[in-house]
């Protein structure tokens, strides 16, 4: 006897369900009237290793390929796909199943997990959403910083601000910043004699040291000379630096390669002549070039992108006008309302520091971004310099040592050249080499604040210096906490909240205190 279409369905899902529910007793019933689901498929049951180790006696528990407690996805799509046709006879089967589906009985626990902040998942999870947290508080507190700035001092950017009352005066710096430049053709004549026999090894050495030595003196002397501003003191300094570095690297590297050329000459007679090329290109090339060690030559990229120089132009000017609306609306009415940290109170000063730090450290990083990123990297474009590492990711550092070995490659790559290898190579140790570099950076650090401030009382030498132990402190403790973070949070704390406000604080009132005791 054959049933009608509509209940012979009927009757199809009451046996389905029949089928299921007795099979799911008989899958549950045991010893003690319930035991651990199993897989359906006896081929699809996974084993897993003890996690605990062997005999702990904890072992996860199977994942069914399909159980009664789950519904496979893709039979969940097919379902839909089905129900969205008009076509229900295929989902009866599937939808009577539903009804056994997450039942009081059925396994809510099925195999070992670990919480997301757990130490041993935490890096192994996203943190996007923390990431944007921290960045909606922190544009929320400054937001409210500004708002209360703004009604506190009003706006203090000065209409002189672009262009100092004292510009006429910083004449003399400009001339002296153009008289730089001859520098290098004094010591492209001594090499260019040089590599003609005219002079000897010696003569081209004091020479040398001659030349580098006027680049240094005669800014400083321009400087204190001169009542200019201070931020022109501090570029023509720094201009004196660089002009110092690349006249040392120029001299440097041809007496290297006189040398080399020298051991590789195979004549036997003392008079052979030896030859190596001293080329006024490569000179004006590389005195130009974001780079401060000299080559004969350097990588090149095949032309200019003038509309991405065009946009990181416009990016330097963004955010130098940021530094100086920083640096006049927060950092100036903070050291003019402070006292000497090391003579008031030290809860004040103490809270002055904490103040400063946040502007402080906002100026320095757009100073780094302005000079490291923007303007080398438009330098290197318009010279078709290819080598453009011009820093790496030193905010990841974890010791103080990693940090100035990736914030300022082209000093970087200058010291080790020119300063800490030669030191080694005339069998010096290597602390005592590390301990001569450090001294160089402090020397010149002291002389690019100093001079301008017409002030020496060392508090940027000290600073460079202090960075030594440091160094031992924070890879000691590297070494003891492997795979931690506790030097770069050292270095956070110890170079950006506390060391640079410090030091603005002590050369600020020494400066006032040194213009009040002159009047």
């Amino acid at each position: 006897m054959e049933l009608p279409k509509n209940q012979g369905a009927t009757a199809t899902a009451t046996a389905t369900a029949s089928g299921i529910e007795s099979d799911l007793i008989r899958r549950r019933r045991g010893s003690n009237g319930f035991q651990q689901a199993n897989a359906i498929n006896g081929a699809d049951v996974n084993t897993t290793d003890d996690v605990c180790g062997s005999g702990a006696g904890f072992e996860t528990m199977n994942e069914p390929t399909k159980s009664v407690g789950e519904s496979n996805p893709r039979e969940e799509e097919d379902r839909n796909d089905a129900v969205a046709n008009g076509d229900e006879s295929k989902t009866t089967e599937a939808t009577t199943a539903y009804k056994f589906s997450y039942r009081a009985s059925a396994p809510a626990h099925r195999r070992i997990r670990e919480s997301p902040l757990s130490s041993d998942a935490i890096f192994r999870q996203s943190h996007a959403g923390l990431f944007n947290l921290c960045v909606v508080v922190l544009i929320a507190v400054n937001s409210r910083l500004i708002i209360e700035n703004l009604m506190k001092y009003g706006l203090l950017i000065r209409a002189g601000f672009w262009f100092s009352s004292k510009s006429l005066r910083d004449w003399p710096l400009l001339m002296c910043c153009l008289i730089l430049q001859l520098l290098p053709l004094t010591a492209f004549l001594v090499e260019k004699m040089a590599q003609k026999r005219r002079l000897t090894e010696r003569v081209v050495v004091i020479l040398h040291i001659t030349i580098t030595t006027v680049a240094i003196l005669y800014p400083v002397l321009v400087i204190l000379k001169c009542d200019s501003a201070f931020l022109s003191g501090v570029i023509l300094m720094l201009v004196a630096c660089i002009v110092w570095m690349k006249l040392v690297s120029y001299a440097h590297t041809n007496h290297d390669m006189r040398v080399l050329a020298k051991s590789m000459d195979k004549v036997e007679t003392s008079d052979a002549d030896y030859s190596y090329d001293v080329s006024f290109k490569s000179l004006a090339y590389f005195m130009v070039a974001p780079t401060l060690c000299y080559q004969l030559s350097y990588p090149r990229t095949p032309c200019i992108r003038k509309g991405w120089v065009a946009r990181q132009f416009i990016k330097l000017v963004i955010f130098t006008g940021l530094m100086g609306f920083i640096i006049e609306q927060y950092i100036n009415p903070i050291v003019q309302n402070s006292q000497h940290p090391l003579k008031g109170n030290l809860l004040y000063a103490i809270e002055r520091v904490l103040k400063l730090s946040v502007p402080n450290l906002y100026v320095w990083l757009c100073m780094f971004y302005c000079i490291f990123h923007l303007w080398l990297n438009i330098l290197a474009e318009l010279l078709c310099f290819g080598d453009r590492e011009f820093y790496k990711d030193w905010w990841n550092a974890k010791t103080i040592d990693e940090y100035w070995r990736m914030w300022n490659m082209p000093v970087h790559k200058w010291m080790v050249r020119h300063i800490y290898f030669p030191c080694l190579r005339n069998g010096i140790p290597k602390a005592i080499a590390l301990l001569i570099a450090f001294l160089v950076s402090a020397v010149f650090h002291e002389l690019c604040i100093a001079v301008p401030c017409r002030l020496f009382k060392f508090w940027a030498f000290i600073g460079i210096m202090f960075q030594v132990p440091l160094v031992i402190l924070t890879n000691f403790l590297q070494n003891q906490f492997q795979s931690s973070m506790v030097g770069n949070m050292m270095f956070w704390c110890f170079f950006c909240i506390l060391g640079q406000p410090m030091c603005v604080l002590l050369y600020y009132h020494d400066v006032m205190n040194r213009k009040g005791s002159a009047r």
